[in-house]
């Protein structure tokens, strides 16, 4: 990158999805007078009695959770998707609507209340992508389920509704408009390139090493070139791998442990409980070949200047394109530096 670039305001591709990003570097040296929220509790409980998440507790549907010991999940009690729902389809002139299906699951990540991502062990992180592997397998053989989307909200900001670790599953019967760009992006250099595109864009970031935030033998976590949140991260496997399902024991191990080593750098930024969406993007389950598809974990998080400063998607972001303040080099160089043991384990 040019020192232009870094000074300047400019914009970059997203290469997955075909929209620009508007990048703004010199923004970051404004005064902020605007909102700030409240730093996230870090001092759970390991049981919480009113948790409807925690093992032997009743949920707000009134069902009881198992003594669960390992990762565990469930249909949410108040799911947006339903199951069986009568096909249907209506049109009024420039009107359209047309029925939706599916199922929603809660995974509660540990039984521990306290316990989020960057404090749990590598093999416990591994039985959490092993449910997720077994989710996507089970919903996405069912009948009407074309498309399984696994992500996380940690975190008040985010709109999580309980802090006791969890994600959720989402599979549904049509595939989201996010998933649709990726899919026409990545078909195209696929069939012009015989390459997915990841591979590809992996392989320089590799050589660059400008965005690059760790990696190990099977996987890399790096701030992607395009991002949009400050702090904004992706973890992509260097085998091009189509779907979760895929990954051998020691791949799954190895991003078990990037997982951790990423959530770890992410609270050690402002030293607390960072927030975040992160989901994972693979291949849909509507029964056809996806040879261009390579799967990769995002990551959103809001907090730009502090625990307590988040950025904001409005004004011209909603009308007209996503902004950054600060490019995605210095987010990387920032998280690059900091420690891999937890700020709470630093004494």
């Amino acid at each position: 990158m040019t020192n232009s670039f870094n000074d300047n305001p400019h914009r970059r591709l997203n290469i997955l999805t075909g929209e620009w990003i508007l990048v703004s570097p010199h923004r970051t040296k404004r005064p902020w007078q605007g909102k700030t929220e409240k730093s996230a509790a870090t001092d759970l409980p390991v049981y919480e009695p009113s948790c409807y998440l925690c093992p032997t507790n009743e949920r707000m549907g009134g069902e009881f959770n198992p003594s669960y010991e390992k990762p565990y999940s469930f249909v949410n009690d108040f799911s947006a998707l339903l199951p069986n729902v009568k096909e249907e389809s209506y049109k009024n002139g420039l009107l359209y609507a047309e029925s939706e299906s599916g199922i929603c699951k809660v995974v509660c990540f540990s039984p521990n209340h306290s316990l989020t991502l960057p404090l749990m062990t590598v093999s416990d992180i591994v039985d959490v992508i092993s449910l997720w592997q077994k989710e996507y397998k089970e919903l996405g053989a069912l009948d009407g389920i074309n498309h399984v989307q696994i992500f996380e909200n940690k975190g008040d900001i985010m709109g999580c509704s309980n802090p006791h670790p969890h994600g959720q599953i989402w599979a549904q019967n049509k595939i989201p408009q996010e998933v649709h760009k990726k899919i026409g992006n990545q078909q195209a250099y696929w069939e012009k390139n015989g390459r997915s595109i990841l591979e590809d864009y992996l392989e320089q970031e590799l050589q660059l090493d400008e965005r690059i935030i760790v990696e190990n033998e099977h996987f890399v976590a790096l701030i992607p070139y395009w991002a949009v949140w400050p702090y904004e991260a992706m973890i992509l496997p260097k085998r091009k791998l189509a779907h979760i399902g895929l990954l051998s024991e020691s791949e799954k191990l190895a991003y078990a442990e990037i997982l951790k080593q990423l959530t770890i750098r992410y609270d050690n930024i402002f030293n607390t409980s960072f927030p975040y969406s992160a989901g994972i993007h693979q291949a849909p389950t509507d029964g056809k070949e996806h040879p261009e598809w390579h799967f990769h974990m995002s990551f959103y998080p809001p907090l730009l200047r502090s625990a307590t400063v988040k950025k904001f998607m409005v004004g011209y972001e909603m009308f007209a394109n996503p902004q950054r303040d600060i490019t995605a080099e210095q987010a990387a160089e920032t998280m690059k530096s900091l420690s891999n043991v937890h700020y709470s384990q630093l004494g």
